[in-house]
């Protein structure tokens, strides 16, 4: 019998899969390393890429599935940059082979995007060399194989957002426990801020990402099994080992050969179903919504049990924009997730063009974020004048991102008073994504002039421990360090005492570490992604807040301990 081979990597995304090694990139043909290719099959293999992910992007927006519309549309941006093509087709005038002035080109822009201070675009390097390797495909003549039968898992050197919505889009990514699909991906570049990990988890896929490169020579075709939790892809494994680690209590026998393996069948998680109402084991009853940024992520978080939308992102569409977009444009966005939200809490948060969603025409002239908003009004007329006509039937708030003065609450709330008398509607609830440390402590200053605290845990905790987001060692569970913690109770204290709503809506509160302790403060609403619902009703259900108050309060104290 084969022994087992092991490879690590970064979990990016989490959950299990099982299915047959896949790996995805082209082959290599003899004597084509180099290809002599003039300018024009230089030019013509970049705007072949180009064109393929804009069709790609245009048949998702089609389906409502905007976040992933609005990734695919970089990789098109890109294939057509003259800062990338530019300097390609002037190292083959002057005698280069194609493959060798692509893979130059694009070198050469990867690392001035990789130097970048910022991690978000620091990682967006993986962007340029993914379109490049595209491009070196169609000057090659040379793709990947096709998939093998029944479940696989995916293993690139860098996995490119485009194959998991490809094999997505053609129907092989389906809930069939038994059927054909992608059940995870591996990617030797990368983490957990790149465009494929994005994807990844918007679709509820197991990923790892930084895997140990000799995962590129694994047996294709062999059975296999990734651990995100573990942070492992286990091929060849031992059935009855393996499994009772991943999957306790549940049986399984040996594969026989040419057998599929369905020990954890993708998609499960996704497709099991969260009870509507989510009450702890003590009673307590919890509200569970969703964070979403399409179409497809709202009906997946619905269909789990969610019983709204708690934070719903409205910048993907637009990072590749030449400008501000218009009231029509946010409609055409708004509208087709709105409308599944009839009656049913919706958060809708306000343009958020900061990190590495500054789209062009914002880069390099001043302000970005919330800044940049406040100081185009007409921006922000538009785009509230659109979240209230298409938020029409929905328990409709607005999430004002990265807030640090009260004076940036009063702007937006005359903004919604304007623009709901114009139209004729009620002003909805406003309320504040509480992620910056210095907001969170001086809370009480800010509970008066909102309607409600949303915690980004996310940017919090990066910013109250000094670890950059895209970081190895991010993770969710950092919001249980009692510094994190400590501001987080802080904000919970604030609101209870003014009387507004508290929700947390970033990645901790789908965190089993942290879940609990969030509890144990009194949280009582929380907001995670799509796929995750079902699983953190599960571990909301066997929570017991008197317990949880108890752990909470024992961080608390260990923190004013360590702080004085």
């Amino acid at each position: 019998m084969t022994a087992p081979s092991r490879y690590r990597g970064q979990p990016v995304s989490e959950g299990t899969g099982t299915g047959k090694i896949y790996l995805g990139d082209a082959p290599g043909q003899a004597g084509q390393d180099h290809v002599s290719s003039g300018e024009n099959e230089v030019r013509a293999a970049f705007a072949a890429v180009a064109r393929e992910r804009a069709a790609l992007a245009a048949r998702l927006r089609e389906r409502g599935e905007d976040l992933q519309a609005g990734i695919v549309d970089i990789g098109a941006l890109i294939a057509a940059d003259p800062a990338l093509t530019g300097p390609a087709i002037d190292a083959v005038r002057a005698g280069a082979d194609g493959t060798a002035a692509v893979r130059t080109a694009a070198e050469a822009q990867a690392a001035v995007l990789a130097a970048l201070p910022d991690p978000d675009l620091a990682q967006r390097a993986g962007d340029v060399r993914q379109v490049a390797a595209a491009v070196i495909d169609q000057l090659r003549g040379t793709s990947a194989p096709p998939p093998p039968a029944g479940r696989f898992i995916l293993v690139r050197r860098e996995v490119d957002p485009a194959d998991l919505i490809r094999l997505a889009d053609a129907g092989l990514a389906g809930e069939d426990p038994g059927g054909c699909g992608l059940a995870g991906a591996v990617s030797v570049a990368g983490g957990a801020s790149s465009h494929a990990a994005i994807v990844a988890r918007g679709l509820g896929l197991p990923m790892l990402a930084g895997a140990d490169p000799a995962v590129l020579a694994a047996s294709a075709g062999h059975d296999a099994i990734l651990d995100a939790a573990a942070g492992e892809l286990i091929v060849d494994p031992d059935p009855p080992t393996e499994v009772g680690r991943i999957a306790p209590g549940r049986q399984a026998g040996r594969i026989a050969p040419g057998q599929q393996a369905d020990w954890i069948a993708p998609g499960q998680q996704a497709a099991a179903r969260a009870p509507r109402e989510v009450r702890t084991a003590d009673g307590e009853p919890v509200t569970l919504l969703c964070n979403v940024a399409s179409v497809a992520e709202t009906r997946l978080g619905l269909s789990g049990g969610a019983a709204g939308v708690g934070l719903l992102r409205t910048e993907i569409p637009y990072t590749s924009t030449p400008g501000w977009p218009s009231e029509a444009d946010h409609l055409a966005q708004l509208s087709p997730v709105l409308a599944l939200l009839e009656g049913r809490p919706a958060v809708v948060r306000l343009l958020d063009f900061s990190g590495d969603k500054v789209p062009p025409f914002l880069r390099d002239r001043g302000p970005q974020g919330l800044a940049a908003l406040l100081g185009a009004p007409e921006a922000l007329a538009d785009q509230v004048r659109a979240i209230l006509r298409a938020g029409a039937s929905a328990r409709l708030a607005v999430l004002v991102p990265m807030v640090t003065s009260v004076d940036e609450i009063s702007q937006v709330r005359a903004a919604l008073a304007k623009a709901a008398a114009q139209i004729g509607a009620e002003p909805p609830e406003l309320g504040i994504m509480v992620e910056v440390a210095a907001t969170a402590a001086a809370a009480a200053a800010f509970a008066d002039a909102v309607d409600f605290f949303s915690v980004g845990t996310n940017d919090l905790a990066s910013e109250v421990l000094g670890v950059d987001r895209a970081d190895p060692g991010s993770r969710p569970a950092l919001a249980a360090d009692p510094r994190v913690l400590t501001l987080i109770a802080n904000v919970v204290r604030a609101a209870g005492a003014a009387g507004v709503k508290v929700s947390v809506c970033g990645d901790a509160a789908a965190d089993p570490l942290v879940l609990p302790l969030l509890l144990g403060l009194g949280v009582r609403t929380l907001s995670v992604g799509a796929a995750r619902v079902p699983r953190v009703a599960g571990w909301i259900a066997a929570a017991d807040t008197a317990a949880a108050a108890r752990d909470a309060a024992e961080i608390l104290a260990a923190g004013e301990k360590v702080i004085r």
